[in-house]
């Protein structure tokens, strides 16, 4: 662990808004306070062959995008947006000759307007728009977590749902630089020039949980995101506000399972906004040791299979009920 602290890198206790810094998975880290944190664990991480092997040998989409046609095609933004979702889901009417078939869609999209407080400092966003799409976990598998190097199922389980996101992304940026707009995917595990977080609540796929992940009504916190900035006509989608953040304030099952208790169980300070904040400090030892840990996700009651469509109802009729009391 370098001497600054993560927490404080992140702007725990400041009370002045900023844009986010980049601290982990930066695909070329060069002096960056963490760099040799961020050595550390990919070298542990490729010293297990499974890792190595899940990502060598994955399918995710093409490497290089061919250059925005030239014949731009032209369609209203609500047309736009309903040919995007229809490619990300893989339904009906959204995948155009000499594009993948079923195999390589996503289960949740959203589209938001990029706010320039969700870019990393040192970074620029010149396209309006965002595509985020979310690729849902095999729960069983992940439940399999903390992983080891002579047992790294549950981790692998999020390596194959990266590689999908990026698959996605990847081809749904080819699509959309083939119709005659500019595209660019983010793809984990790297992380790209905008934070996904706040873009997703945005667009409507989650809450903010207690453990510093999302929550959707449908799948909880078992899913990993990808996006697509673009310059094509999109219109945006708007928050998703079901209880998730109420239900948090009373549950300690995150808190509770985490090793190396790095979940508080109150809000705090970041960049003049109180939220749920996961302390970095505490988490990434453990995390490096685990391969990714991943326990407050697999624990979260929202994860478990068919419970988060139950608990998304129960709370929004419960929030409902209190907005008519006051």
């Amino acid at each position: 662990m370098p001497e600054i602290s993560g927490c404080r890198f992140n702007g725990w206790g400041e009370t002045i808004s900023r844009r986010p810094r980049q601290i982990f998975w930066l695909r070329r880290p060069g002096d960056h306070p963490f760099a040799r944190l961020l050595e550390a664990v990919k070298q542990r991480f490729s010293g297990v062959a499974a890792y190595r092997e899940v990502y060598a040998n994955a399918d995710r989409g093409p490497s290089k995008l061919p250059e925005p046609a030239t014949d731009r095609r032209v369609a209203s933004a609500d047309s736009w947006t309903r040919q995007v979702k229809a490619f990300v889901l893989n339904q009906a009417g959204g995948r155009s000759e000499g594009y993948p078939g079923p195999g390589s869609e996503a289960e949740l999209v959203g589209i938001a307007n990029i706010d320039p407080a969700w870019v990393y400092e040192g970074f620029e966003s010149k396209l309006p728009h965002l595509v985020i799409i979310g690729n849902v976990m095999n729960h069983a598998r992940l439940s399999k977590v903390p992983s080891s190097a002579d047992d790294p199922e549950g981790q692998l389980e999020v390596c194959d749902q990266y590689n999908r996101g990026a698959r996605v992304v990847n081809w749904l940026a080819h699509w959309i630089r083939s119709q005659g707009y500019r595209a660019q995917p983010h793809a984990g595990p790297w992380v790209g020039s905008i934070n996904l977080l706040p873009a997703a609540i945005a667009c409507g796929i989650g809450e903010l949980g207690k453990h510093g992940s999302l929550i959707n009504r449908q799948y909880g916190s078992s899913f990993r995101l990808a996006a697509v900035e673009t310059d094509m006509p999109l219109v945006a989608d708007t928050p998703d506000r079901f209880g998730a953040d109420d239900f948090c304030l009373n549950c300690q099952v995150c808190t509770d399972a985490c090793p190396p208790d790095a979940i508080n169980r109150d809000k705090q300070l970041v960049r003049g906004t109180i939220r749920w904040a996961v302390d970095f400090d505490r988490c990434i030892p453990y995390f490096n040791e685990t391969y990714g840990c991943g326990i407050c996700i697999a624990r979260c009651p929202w994860s478990t299979p068919g419970r988060a469509p139950k608990l998304a109802e129960r709370w929004s009729r419960r929030a409902m009920n209190q907005e008519v009391c006051a």
